[in-house]
């Protein structure tokens, strides 16, 4: 019997570390992760700079233009990323714009704008992101591996290059058929390995995403803020 326990233990450890490759939502995971990186800087050099100069320029007026300019887009952005997670994380974001979609005049929906805490939960995002966009560019990089390996069987003889240190290449010499198989082994170890990473990158995501970009008022017992 507790050989019986033992191996079902053994089959259930198989199945969770193994199962990853089945599982759909773990391939939208790493889609969020291969965009995380070039969106997360973007954002960040966007609104640094727009801050920035918003603010250096703010006391002979265009600096206001630019600051307000940069909030616009940045809750044009958020609006994107409240889309990627809903599309990719599983999530079902929403967020409450009624109040400045009613605003009458351009002033009123100025004012409104700049009142709405989406807008500044959305900036806050956006400037997460970058952290995470660091994170998953290194992510990326044993997946990037694991993809010039897979095709050793196809490819042999060949030498891909796993690392660079000190600007020196690290390659692997790829000469027979054994050697191919056991690369293209190490890729399959390699891209398992990267999906799991990819699902504990998204959950944070997701935390994230719902704390920064979801209307509170949808959340059970919140409240609109």
């Amino acid at each position: 019997m507790a050989r019986s326990a033992r191996a079902g233990a053994d089959r259930s450890v198989i199945s969770t570390v193994l199962g990853v490759i089945a599982d759909r939502q773990a391939y939208k995971n790493l889609c969020y992760v291969v965009l995380a990186g070039p969106l997360g800087m973007a954002y960040y050099a966007f609104v640094t700079m727009g801050l920035v100069v918003g603010a250096v320029l703010s006391p002979v007026g265009i600096g206001l233009v630019v600051l307000f300019v940069t909030l616009l887009l940045a809750r044009l952005a958020a609006g994107v990323e409240r889309w990627l997670a809903n599309a990719l994380l599983g999530l079902e974001l929403r967020t409450d714009d009624t109040d400045i979609a009613s605003g009458r005049g351009v002033r009123a929906r100025i004012g409104t704008s700049l009142e709405a805490s989406s807008t500044w939960r959305g900036l806050g995002f956006l400037m997460v992101r970058f952290p995470l966009g660091v994170i998953a560019v290194v992510l990326l990089i044993p997946l990037s591996t694991a993809l010039s390996l897979v095709s050793a069987p196809l490819r042999y003889p060949y030498a891909p290059e796993l690392v660079t240190v000190n600007d020196e290449p690290i390659t692997w010499p790829i000469e027979t058929l054994p050697e191919a198989v056991l690369a293209a082994a190490v890729a399959v170890a390699i891209g398992v390995l990267v999906l799991h990473l990819s699902n504990a990158f998204a959950y944070v995501a997701r935390q994230m995403a719902t704390a920064l970009l979801d209307d509170p008022a949808s959340e059970p017992g919140g409240g609109r803020t």
